[in-house]
């Protein structure tokens, strides 16, 4: 019976597609006394509202309780990125996808972080923040396949290989290709491409618009070499211009965004930070195949 106390608690639908996915009772120990259906409930509205985990209204299971599960599956190191993992294959499917992707986009964003301490942090002088990278590596419909959050101080180059080394045995299965962008070549391309063995392509962004007055000397030196040409084919495209596949990544990062826990990184461990956006991402495509 569905029973919807706020705009993030899960209906029957979606239930029915992430329920069966969760861990079953071992039948050791006390039984328990909050469903999991409660316990995620809870941890979607501390995602969405960005509330501290001690500020859960009453209407949820105790905060200890949520917190105590949100840990226990973050510790084992499995649970959260396996959910995503199978949702996103599933959604594939009902997409006309295969449910392994052959090629991926990686991106970085660089976030703030708050006064709660905890390790890796530094500074990004390149983004001119101080705080941690969220280093993803997304499918191209812009599914999550891998989630990475490291220090700020730490280059794109590096970071890709953070990001793809703990997938090095070949659990992405038919990935055989890569979109980056200019802040990955040199040693972050060679690597992936001689260690990984992905191919890699860099895309770049447009070239900037060249003055006016140097294309009509151009033109008019040519012009004194015997070669007519227009200067106005010089110029190039004015404008906003969507870089290919580029764009896909990006919008994954927006859609981390909507949730107001993403807006920085508030959490001590980098690990926790993770769990937040394969369990947003979760959030999102359980969404999508209930209304399919």
């Amino acid at each position: 019976m569905e029973s919807r106390r706020y705009p993030t608690d899960l209906s029957d639908d979606e239930w029915r597609f992430i329920g069966p996915h969760l861990p079953q009772p071992t039948g050791e120990g006390r039984p328990r006394l909050h469903g999991l259906r409660a316990i995620l409930d809870a941890v979607f509205y501390v995602l969405k509202s960005g509330c501290p985990w001690r500020l859960l209204p009453r209407d949820f299971p105790p905060w200890k309780t949520v917190y105590d599960w949100f840990r226990r599956w973050r510790i084992d190191g499995s649970t959260w990125e396996r959910l995503n993992a199978e949702l996103r294959e599933r959604l594939r499917c009902r997409l006309g996808r295969h449910r392994k992707p052959s090629a991926a986009i990686v991106d970085s964003q660089s976030v703030k972080t708050t006064g709660v301490g905890g390790n890796e942090r530094g500074f990004d002088p390149a983004k001119k923040v101080r705080g941690r990278k969220r280093h993803l590596l997304v499918d191209t419909e812009g599914l999550v396949l891998k989630a990475r959050v490291h220090s700020a101080e730490v280059p794109d180059q590096d970071g890709i290989r953070l990001l793809l080394d703990p997938v090095r045995c070949g659990s992405l299965g038919r990935l055989s290709h890569l979109w980056v962008d200019a802040g990955y070549q040199g040693r972050g391309k060679r690597w992936t491409e001689e260690v990984m063995g992905l191919s890699v392509e860099v895309v770049r962004k447009p070239r900037k618009p060249l003055p006016e007055e140097v294309a009509k000397r151009w033109a008019e030196e040519w012009a004194k070499e015997g070669k007519e040409v227009d200067w106005h084919r010089i110029l190039p495209q004015r404008g906003f211009k969507v870089l290919p596949r580029r764009w896909v990544v990006e919008r994954t990062f927006s859609w981390l965004g909507q949730n107001r826990r993403m807006s920085k990184d508030y959490e001590r461990l980098p690990q926790s930070s993770e769990a937040f956006i394969y369990a947003a991402m979760m959030r999102l495509m359980v969404r999508r195949l209930a209304r399919a």
